[in-house]
């Protein structure tokens, strides 16, 4: 049976739209307001940071998310709450981009339990190397949730083949060297790294870091990717809105809209 993520790139000669937001960020409430608004707005694919005290990935913006999501008492359970009302309200795929220690210590298959049972779809452990990553990665097959991995501009091509054998539903290409971000134009760096992966895999390639306007989604799309990945610009908008919540989801379920537009589908 194909799982969720599948379905999506499945779509013949469309490009995925990934809108990332942190869970818990600014409240469990709002924070599934984001969630529907993001759906409405023509999300394919929903992607939940987990708020982490040390998110090494991540720029200021989604530090600060985390930092907001955490000073709200946002815990794992909590996470997974907001997760089930997701799912109760849409079947688009969810996925996890969480640091290994959150993982861990609720342990590992009691954690991937929890995500299977409240709906998610698929798990990227940003600091998890792939040479570490074998008892991660059954655990995750066991609960029908595809292991997501990072490429980025300095991966060997030996450590992309090893990647690519364990990844599951689309690999996450990091278009720039350093954190997370809006940045002003793709760099022709990301475009490269996408047609150098392409030599080595058939599954679905997802860019992201720094794509924050529609120009960019166009390039994406015109590249031959087949997702975009937008987290910094959204939770720039629940920032600038944070007193707001009904403007917040309006803002968002336009920018979407706009960024989907762009795909050219």
């Amino acid at each position: 049976m194909m799982g969720r993520i599948d379905a999506v790139f499945r779509k013949k000669g469309t490009t995925a739209f990934i809108g990332f937001a942190v869970a818990g960020d600014p409240d469990k409430e709002t924070s599934i307001r984001i969630a529907k608004a993001l759906i409405d707005g023509g999300t394919d694919i929903l992607e939940f940071g987990i708020p982490f005290s040390d998110p090494v990935a991540d720029g200021p913006t989604i530090q600060r998310a985390d930092d907001r999501a955490l000073a709200a008492g946002t815990t794992p359970d909590t996470i997974f709450e907001i997760v089930r009302e997701v799912r109760a309200y849409s079947a688009v795929p969810i996925v996890f981009l969480t640091y290994y220690n959150t993982i861990y210590r609720r342990g590992i298959e009691r954690f991937y339990r929890e995500a299977h049972e409240a709906g998610v779809d698929g798990i990227l452990v940003a600091d998890m190397p792939v040479e570490e990553s074998k008892e991660v990665v059954e655990i995750a097959q066991k609960y029908k949730i595809d292991p997501i991995f990072l490429i980025t501009q300095t991966t060997s091509d030996e450590r992309m083949d090893a990647i690519v054998h364990r990844a599951r539903g689309y690999l996450y290409l990091v278009s720039v060297l350093g954190v997370t971000g809006a940045r002003k134009i793709v760099s022709p760096e990301a475009l490269a790294l996408l047609h150098r992966v392409r030599m080595h895999t058939t599954l679905p390639l997802a860019l992201g870091f720094g794509i924050s306007t529609p120009a960019h989604v166009t390039t994406c799309a015109k590249a031959g990717a087949n997702g975009v990945i937008v987290g910094s610009a959204i939770v720039d908008i629940v920032e600038k809105t944070l007193g707001d919540t009904m403007a917040m989801e309006k803002d968002l379920r336009q920018y979407v809209a706009r960024m989907k537009k762009a795909t050219g589908h």
